[in-house]
């Protein structure tokens, strides 16, 4: 009897240990640089915990990725990091302050015009790079043997689709950014009537005016995409891909895409099936600060302490701004966190602490936190929601404005331009963010609603790219309309037949009311 109970305890063990039908599977990573692999780690992470094992393409010179990993296994590659570093950035965000002199109206499209020179030179880089590796028939076949289950690639730099593709693996996005612009606007439905353009900085609510800025952002986004983009890509897509590939139609195909937007945040809009939101994926609950960083948190009293940090991209700010920004703090009772890279202003206060890392996530869960001021990158915007610190903005670069202008419209954050930075100005908004209730209430607000989830971000993230796995692929959450041409998916050929037999039917009846006329005419005129 014992023996039997042995034996069904033993099963009953295995059953309930053994992995699930796609672990081990093979993941081909493609990710990209910078902050984007800050997330696309968290996943990776998770992924590596449920027992699959992970190859990740990187740049030899790359920024951030670590060429040895004990959850993956990284190949070197030519990727757009090869030929672009730091200085590139702190020029460019020299030129976005000179943009942001000019009027409301236009700034935007002085800034869309600084981007769509990057896209240009960029997209040419990324077109070689991805012949490199089409055309190196020996790089082709290792990826090949590997037989991988499925590309997961941040499609923010095209080389993952443009590989996925040629390898036809199921693909899988994690994805904000798209070749020029939002994800959405590539796959879901966007009406620019209330739907605003990456860009833009407007919101869902527009007046005449603000459609009319809206609607030539649009233009300028497609005429982006089909002369600037594209052509960088079509030697390569003739010479690898069928007959009439284009980029967006390999973009497309991607059986999922993981979207890191919450509409918590983001304004609502159309969406399609094969859409999953997992905005604030990588948030968590606060870790335990190291020793000395704990003993400078609590020494703030009751006062609190104000964490400030400006990313990755932006290793330093022009010099009379960080001195505005250190006068201002030290006259803040309030102790000051600062994620600092640079020459230490002459103007730093006794309560502020500078740092060249912090551990974001976590002083942001600190009770001790009071403000943070950042410059609108996507990962900290959904760190403050999660944790409901109020927000004082300081963009600089890319969707950063957009980003600050969501929580500003919600009333959780104010925006202070870095063009026109003074001691007065920065200290006067950082006053009425941490002595006006209204922005903590309504940060925390957000912050309620963006946990009240049936099921966490990243369990439904690792839940979908598994469910990719295990049914190779998910074709039938695509949309036909995709494959359809454009005068069909708009209805224009239904409405040229409409307006034809309209037109038919009208000169018919013309002719008739012209026929009986004449009848008539011709009959009083026999009468007479």
């Amino acid at each position: 009897m014992s023996s039997i109970i042995y034996i069904f305890l033993t099963g009953l063990c295995f059953l309930l240990l053994s992995p699930t039908g796609c672990s081990g599977s093979r993941i081909l990573v493609v990710p990209v640089d910078g902050s984007h692999w800050i997330n696309m780690k968290v996943i990776l992470e998770e992924l590596h915990s449920r027992g699959h094992t992970i190859t990740v393409l990187r740049s030899a010179k790359s920024w951030y990725i670590p060429a040895n990993s004990s959850i993956y296994t990284s190949i070197n590659v030519p990727m757009l990091e090869d030929e672009a570093d730091m200085d590139y950035y702190n020029k460019m965000l020299l030129d976005v302050m000179e943009c942001r002199r000019l009027p409301t109206f236009i700034r935007t499209f002085c800034q869309q015009y600084l981007i769509t020179s990057m896209l240009a030179k960029g997209h040419e880089i990324l077109a070689r790079a991805a012949a490199i590796m089409l055309d190196d028939p020996v790089f082709i076949t290792k990826l090949q043997d590997s037989k991988f289950d499925l590309m997961l690639t941040d499609p923010a730099l095209t080389l993952g689709v443009l590989l996925g593709s040629y390898l036809k693996l199921p693909m899988v996005f994690n994805v904000r950014w798209i070749n020029n612009g939002e994800g959405h606007f590539t796959i879901a439905p966007s009406p620019v009537s209330y739907v605003p353009v990456s860009g833009s900085e407007l919101h869902d609510e527009m007046d005449f005016l603000e459609r009319v800025k809206n609607m030539l952002h649009y233009l300028h986004s497609v005429v982006e995409q089909h002369f600037i983009i594209n052509p960088a890509y079509s030697d390569l897509l003739q010479r690898h891909f069928r007959p009439g590939t284009d980029l967006m139609s390999l973009q497309r195909a991607a059986d999922i895409w993981l979207v890191r937007t919450d509409f918590v945040f983001e304004f609502p809009r159309p969406t399609m099936p094969n859409l999953v939101y997992i905005g604030g994926f990588q948030c968590k609950k606060a870790h335990p600060l190291p020793v000395e960083l704990e003993a400078f948190m609590q020494s703030s009293g009751e006062h609190g302490v104000v964490i400030m940090s400006l990313g990755t991209l932006v290793s330093a700010l022009p010099r009379e701004i960080t001195e505005a920004i250190a006068a201002a703090f030290a006259d803040l009772p309030q102790k000051v966190v600062w994620r600092f890279v640079g020459e230490k202003p002459a103007s730093l206060g006794n309560n502020t602490l500078l740092v060249d890392w912090l551990p974001q996530n976590d002083l942001l869960g600190h009770p001790k936190t009071r403000a943070f001021v950042a410059h609108g990158g996507t990962n900290g915007m959904y760190e403050a929601i999660y944790h409901g610190v109020p927000v004082l903005g300081l963009p600089l670069l890319f969707d950063q404005f957009d980003n600050l202008h969501r929580l500003k419209v919600r009333g959780a954050a104010r925006v202070v331009e870095a063009k026109s930075l003074t001691k007065a100005d920065f200290l006067e908004a950082l006053k009425d963010i941490l002595e006006t209730p209204s922005y903590r209430d309504n940060i925390q607000r957000l912050s309620h609603l963006h946990r009240d989830k049936p099921v966490p971000p990243m369990d439904t993230a690792i839940f979908w790219i598994e469910y990719v796995i295990r049914n190779k692929g998910a074709a039938h959450l695509q949309s036909a309309g995709f494959r359809l041409p454009w005068y069909s998916y708009f209805c224009f050929d239904v409405a040229v037949l409409i307006m034809a037999l309209i037109g038919a039917c009208t000169w018919v009846a013309v002719l008739v009311c012209r026929i009986l006329c004449c009848r008539m005419s011709m009959r009083k005129l026999k009468a007479e």
